[in-house]
C-alpha cells in the first residue's frame, strides 16, 4: 500500500529579476516525497537546492508551476496559514543554529510553542521532553556558549521536534560540525526516520546525503537525478 503523499511540486520554477537581468534558480521541478521518506537533496553551491528548500518551507513561492503540501494547494493560503504551516507542520534545522545566546537550551526549545500559544507549563514540559530525546537532559539550563557544536545542533534539532511536525527540514545541518559532531547529529536523523518522520536534508557532501534512503541530485536548477541508496 502506497503511503500518503507529503510533497507534491509539478513544473516548479523560480526566477529572480534584477533590473532587466532574470535567474533562473529552478528550472520545472517535478517532485513527490511520500510520508515517511528520508530523502537528501544534493548539489553543489548555487545548484537551487537551498531556493528548493525555502519552497518546500513555504519561506518562498514559485514562479510558476504547483505545489501541494500534504494535498493542500500552498498558492491558496493566506499569510497567517502559511505562517502556522512554518510554526506547527515544519520543523527547520539550519546550518546556523540560530539559537538566541542569552537564553537556555530549553528556552530556545519552547520558542516554536510561545508562537503557538501553548501554555508555560506545557511549553517547558515539552521543551525538556524534546531535549531529552536528543540526548540533551542534563544541558537544558546551559546557554549555547556553554555547549559544543553538536550540542548546539541537538537543541537545534530539538526546537525542530517541539511542535511535533509532520516533516523535517534540514538545511547543511553537518555544515558547521567537526566530524564527531556531524557523526553524532546525523544518527539523530537516522533515529528521527527510523520512527517514521518525513525529513528532507538539504547537502553537498556525498557522505552526508549517503545517510538517506533516496538521493535526488540537483544542477542548474533541474533534477538530474533521483535514486534509492542501497542498504
Amino acid at each position: 500500500m502506497t503511503a500518503p503523499v507529503v510533497i507534491e511540486l509539478e513544473d516548479v520554477a523560480k526566477i529572480y529579476q534584477t533590473g532587466a537581468i532574470e535567474v533562473a534558480a529552478l528550472r520545472g521541478v517535478d517532485l513527490r516525497i511520500e510520508r515517511g521518506e528520508y530523502v537528501a537533496v544534493l548539489g553543489p553551491s548555487g545548484s537551487g537546492k537551498s531556493t528548493l528548500m525555502n519552497i518546500l518551507g513555504c519561506l518562498d513561492i514559485p514562479s510558476r508551476g504547483s505545489y501541494l503540501l500534504e494535498g493542500k494547494d500552498v498558492a491558496t493560503m493566506s499569510e497567517a496559514a502559511l505562517a502556522e504551516i512554518r510554526n506547527r507542520h515544519i520543523g527547520f534545522v539550519f546550518q546556523q543554529f540560530n539559537l538566541l545566546s542569552r537564553m537556555s537550551a530549553w528556552r530556545n526549545v519552547e520558542l516554536p510553542l510561545v508562537y503557538a500559544g501553548v501554555s508555560r507549563t506545557e511549553r517547558k514540559e515539552r521543551a525538556l521532553d524534546a531535549l531529552a530525546r536528543v540526548g540533551l537532559a542534563d544541558r537544558s539550563d546551559h546557554r549555547p556558549s556553554e555547549l559544543s557544536g553538536g550540542q548546539q545542533q541537538r537543541v537545534a534539532v530539538a526546537r525542530a521536534l517541539v511542535t511535533e511536525p509532520s516533516l523535517i527540514l534540514a538545511d547543511e545541518p553537518s555544515g558547521n560540525l567537526d566530524s564527531a559532531s556531524t557523526a553524532d547529529v546525523l544518527g539523530l536523523f537516522d533515529d528521527l526516520a527510523s520512527s517514521g518522520r518525513t525529513i528532507v536534508l538539504i547537502t553537498h557532501e556525498h557522505d552526508v546525503a549517503q545517510r538517506a534512503q533516496r538521493q535526488i541530485r540537483v544542477h542548474d536548477g533541474a533534477i538530474v537525478a533521483d535514486e534509492r541508496v542501497s542498504a
